[in-house]
């Protein structure tokens, strides 16, 4: 049991050892806040509040302002992203591109709803946005995204269309090998683990998720590594990401 005390700034923990207290501006009380704030979040559909220049994003904004970062940093060429939804983050990364002034996204996912395709193609960023429809498992899928990407550019990856264990193994084995030397294939929402048992869920993904579809991964994969992105600025004492996406970041060694 977490009991946060506001006049005391206290936290305190219940554990079987007995009770832990932490100062409220310390960053182990942060970490304690944040989990609880994630898990209240996920029972009030918090990400879905959200959109980019009109479209809904469906995601926590911290963690499109970190991989914002992380794309500016390594300039990719292209941003392949399975799941397109609403489109919103598509249109997000594609608007980073317009504003480095190159580069392009790719989408993909199994169904496109044409009110969705109507209103992404009709967007200002649509110029620097590629859809395909269907699986992206599917490996006649795979191979359009690849003739789409041309010889020597620099690819990074984002998963996030079907979140099972065996779908997202599937897709980090199909799409890895686009991913460039030091760019990272990101595997989303590995925060369904976290938050089992509450509103939306289901007690398989205990291990039904894409955290465990990265360590079956990395277990035949020696070339990738997962490696969370340093802040590039923090004057604060926190160093770890508030996230709907923990154990994501796979980066692809030379």
């Amino acid at each position: 049991m977490l009991k946060i005390d506001m006049s005391k700034g206290v936290v305190a923990l219940e554990t079987p050892e007995g009770e832990q207290q932490f100062g409220i501006g310390t960053p182990e009380a942060f970490k304690l806040i944040s989990q609880a704030w994630l898990r209240s979040g996920w029972d009030n559909k918090y990400v879905y509040s959200f959109s980019w220049m009109g479209r809904p994003v469906i995601q926590l904004p911290e963690d499109m302002l970190r991989i914002q970062e992380l794309i500016y940093s390594i300039r990719p060429d292209v941003v392949v992203e399975t799941g397109i939804a609403h489109g919103g983050s598509l249109i997000f990364y594609a608007g980073l591109m317009e504003a480095m002034g190159y580069g392009r996204v790719i989408g993909v996912d199994i169904e496109i709803r044409s009110h969705n395709r109507q209103a992404i193609e009709a967007h200002e960023m649509y110029k620097r946005i590629q859809m395909i429809e269907g699986s992206s498992v599917d490996t006649a899928v795979v191979a359009s995204v690849k003739e789409l990407i041309r010889p020597g550019e620099k690819v990074l990856v984002i998963l996030d269309s079907n979140h099972t264990r065996e779908h997202v193994l599937a897709e980090l084995r199909a799409y890895a090998d686009m991913v460039a030397v030091d760019s990272y294939i990101v595997a989303c929402d590995g925060i369904m683990q976290e938050v089992v048992g509450g509103e939306r869920t289901k007690p398989e993904w205990i291990t039904d998720n894409p955290q465990f579809a990265v360590k079956d991964f990395l277990a035949e994969r020696k070339d990738f590594v997962l490696e969370e992105p340093a802040f590039p600025f923090n004057e604060g004492r926190i160093t770890e990401r508030v996230t709907y996406w923990p154990n994501a970041y796979l980066r692809r060694m030379g």
